[in-house]
Order: structure tokens, then C-alpha cells, then sequence
């Protein structure tokens, strides 16, 4: 009667530890852990588990007919009940990717188009090329874009196994729009300039006019494939000021390869972090804000060379 008076118990419950006391030792009294067993509790079995695992790792949901373009919880949840006819809580969907080892990660954009060949030739012979005649004329490379300035900006995480990178292929997006060009050096300096209208031969020109102007030696301009690059008004602009400039082009669909797309994400992060501006003049605003302070940011720029995909240009 003391024990129960001292410890809070019934007197059935302790006399239940001094039987089993009695009859199996000190072992006995050892608290048994409460709750599902490790592994216990799930509705999927092993083979399903598998199954959900790898058609994650080997399709996006759009080939599935699925109506997401990320691997998100609730694409998930959706796969689940039409491969294993389980219904799970979104909850319950987090858990078994956590223990699958996989993580929401943003996706690397990748274009069907690309030809692996013509990236070698790139890395390996056209960009050293480059590289090596700037150096003997005194020249300095640029690398040039343009982007799409918006009022909002959508960004998502997908699931994947941890160190497999998901792959998407589509982005949208509309609102109040600019246009912006610009460029970097691996020296951290920034050029840029906004346009409030239609992206063209005219405004690229008008572009590289004061590019030119602004500089004191001669620019290898690297720039992407898109048609008005390539455009006649371009090209003879070009020709006719070859002591001043020179355009060069990287592999078709390769935008990985250009250190310029982190100015592009660095602009339109800081973007997508303010609160959203509802008229284009406040948009040009933060654009031209941001881009100012890139100017005098040259380490902040020189950073863009980091990447591993891009570090061949630092």
C-alpha cells in the first residue's frame, strides 16, 4: 500500500509490476515505448512506396496528364490515389517524401532543343577562342540578354530526391510588362537598359550605340540566339563598327551557359520580394533601383561567375 500511496498508481497496477518483478526481473519494469512501431502506420506498402518513388524521379506530371506542373504535395497526393487507390492527407504525403529523402528544391530550366554536341564544341573550343583573342586585342567580353519585366513573378518548389535537381520545361506569367537588356563582365560591370514598348532591332541598336560609347576598348559581345541578334539592321550595324564591337552567339537553346541569366534572377527576385506594384511606372522603379545598385556592386556581379555552369567564363 506504501508503493501506491508514493508513486500515484492503483494498487492493480502495482501489483502487476511486483508480479511481473517477481516471476522476470528488473528487466521487466522497463517502460515499453507508446505508439506505432517504427515503419508502422502507413498505408502504402513497400512495392507501391517504390513505384510512387520512381515515377517522381522519371516523369514530370504533365506526361502523366496531370493537371501540375511541379512535383508538389498535393501532385503527389494526387498520383498516389490514382496509382494505389489511397487517399492521404497532405500531411501524411510530406511525411513519406521526408522519409524518402527527397526535398523541395526549384527546378532547372531545360529546353527539349539542346544539343549536348554543340555545348561541348562551346566549353571546349569556341569560348576559349574567344577568351584567348580578347586577350590579344585588348578586348573586353560582355555577355548580353534581354527579360521580361512583370509586376509579379511565380516560383515554386518541386519535390525530388535530394542532390537530383527537378527538371521543368514551361513557365508563364503576364501583368504589367517592361522589357530590359543588359550585360556583365567577369570584372563585375553591369549595363542595362529599360524599355517601356516592343523589343527590337532598333532598341538593340540603339543599345549597343551607347554600350560602345561608354566604353574604352573594344567589346566581345556574347549573346543568346534569339532572332533579332541575328537580324540584318543588327548584323550591319555590327559590320560597319567591327574596331568597336563584335558579336558572338552561344549554342542554341544553351541560356545555362550565360552568366547574365543571375543578373536576370538576381532583378527579378528582388522584384518578387517588394510588395507588389500595381502601376509600370513603379515597376520601372524598382527595376531601375535595383539596377543602380547592381552598378555599384561589382563583387555582387562578379558572383553571377560562381555558378558551376557558368564558372567557365570567370
Amino acid at each position: 500500500m506504501k508503493i501506491v500511496e508514493h508513486s500515484g498508481l492503483s494498487w492493480y497496477a502495482v501489483n502487476a509490476a511486483i508480479k511481473r518483478y517477481s516471476t522476470e526481473g528488473v528487466a521487466a519494469l522497463k517502460p515499453v515505448p507508446r505508439g506505432n512501431k517504427p515503419g508502422g502506420g502507413r498505408l502504402l506498402s513497400e512495392a507501391q512506396e517504390l513505384a510512387v518513388r520512381q515515377i517522381i524521379c522519371d516523369k514530370r506530371p504533365e506526361q502523366l496528364k496531370m493537371e501540375f506542373a511541379l512535383w508538389n504535395r498535393a501532385a503527389v497526393m494526387q498520383l498516389i490515389e490514382r496509382e494505389c487507390r489511397i487517399k492521404l492527407s497532405v500531411r501524411s504525403v510530406g511525411d513519406y517524401l521526408k522519409r524518402w529523402g527527397f526535398s523541395p528544391q526549384k527546378p532547372i530550366k531545360k529546353a527539349y532543343e539542346q544539343r549536348p554536341e554543340q555545348v561541348k564544341d562551346w566549353l571546349e573550343n569556341d569560348y576559349p577562342e574567344i577568351e584567348k583573342r580578347a586577350k590579344l586585342e585588348g578586348a573586353e567580353i560582355h555577355w548580353g540578354d534581354e527579360t521580361a519585366v512583370v509586376n509579379t513573378d511565380v516560383r515554386g518548389r518541386s519535390y525530388a530526391p535530394i542532390g537530383k535537381t527537378p527538371v521543368t520545361f514551361a513557365v508563364g506569367g503576364t501583368r504589367q510588362k517592361l522589357s530590359m537588356i543588359a550585360t556583365v563582365t567577369n570584372q563585375g560591370k553591369t549595363r542595362w537598359m529599360i524599355i517601356d514598348e516592343a523589343f527590337n532591332s532598333d532598341k538593340l541598336i540603339e543599345f549597343l550605340e551607347a554600350l560602345i560609347k561608354d566604353a574604352d576598348k573594344k567589346i566581345f559581345l556574347i549573346l543568346d540566339n534569339l532572332r533579332v541578334h541575328h537580324s540584318k539592321p543588327v548584323k550591319a550595324w555590327a559590320v560597319e563598327r567591327k574596331d568597336k564591337i563584335e558579336l558572338f552567339y552561344l549554342p542554341s537553346y544553351s541560356p545555362e551557359l550565360n552568366p547574365e541569366e543571375r543578373l536576370k534572377a538576381d532583378l527579378k527576385h528582388a522584384i518578387y520580394t517588394k510588395v507588389p506594384v500595381r502601376t509600370k511606372a513603379k515597376l520601372k522603379a524598382a527595376a531601375t533601383e535595383h539596377m543602380q545598385t547592381l552598378e555599384k556592386s561589382p563583387d555582387r556581379v562578379k558572383k553571377y561567375f560562381q555558378d558551376s555552369r557558368v564558372k567557365y567564363a570567370a
